[in-house]
């Protein structure tokens, strides 16, 4: 069955291309070749401010290029996030763009009551695809993954977007052309399917 699949470009860099463009790029080929429909999301090239206060993230206007990536957003069935891990997270740019897109109103909704907020992203699934530059057995193992797990559970899992799927791609520095040639076979095949 054909998605909509938006993939939200992470990487900070928007002068030079790196390993994540090149993923995303395969990505999009596959899901094009699978009759699926994509739009893209490059954060890098967007201009947008940190959010600073409590009031400007629950009752701030978002700017209108944050209000286009919510449309963008809201009209996929499916997400692809993309980053390199920077002292052990996403980096600082793409916090802050899922600080002001997943905003109250768009991602959740407060209850009155206190409890659990209300998930408006339901009905989503989501791929989150991690490039380090430690072997991805040490960032899973001995560090347990912990911003990753934080991104799924108290970000996206928090707004309803499930299932999320994850692929950690560890040593980029080290890889040969083989190696790097299968990981974009790999984000190609993943594109086709819409996973």
């Amino acid at each position: 069955m054909a998605k909509r699949i938006t993939i939200i470009q992470g990487h900070p860099d928007a002068q030079a291309r790196h390993f994540c463009h090149a993923l995303a790029d395969e990505y999009a080929k596959g899901a094009e070749d699978g009759g699926h429909d994509v739009r893209r999301i490059e954060v890098a090239t967007l201009n947008f401010p940190f959010l600073r206060t409590k009031e400007d993230f629950e009752k701030g206007i978002p700017p209108e290029v944050i209000r286009q990536a919510q449309d963008v957003i809201k009209w996929a069935d499916h997400l692809v996030i993309l980053y390199p891990l920077w002292l052990g997270s996403m980096p600082a740019l793409l916090k802050a763009f899922l600080e002001q897109v997943l905003r109250p109103g768009f991602a959740f909704e407060y209850q009155k009551s206190g409890g659990m907020a209300k998930k408006l992203l339901t009905g989503k699934s989501a791929r989150i695809v991690v490039t380090m530059g430690m072997p991805a057995f040490v960032y899973r193992w001995i560090f347990f993954a912990h911003s990753l797990k934080s991104l799924r559970r108290n970000t996206l899992w928090f707004c309803g977007i499930g299932p999320i799927r994850s692929t950690i791609i560890g040593s980029i520095e080290g890889m040969n052309e083989k190696q790097r040639l299968g990981w974009l076979d790999e984000m190609r095949g993943l594109g086709e399917a819409g996973k």
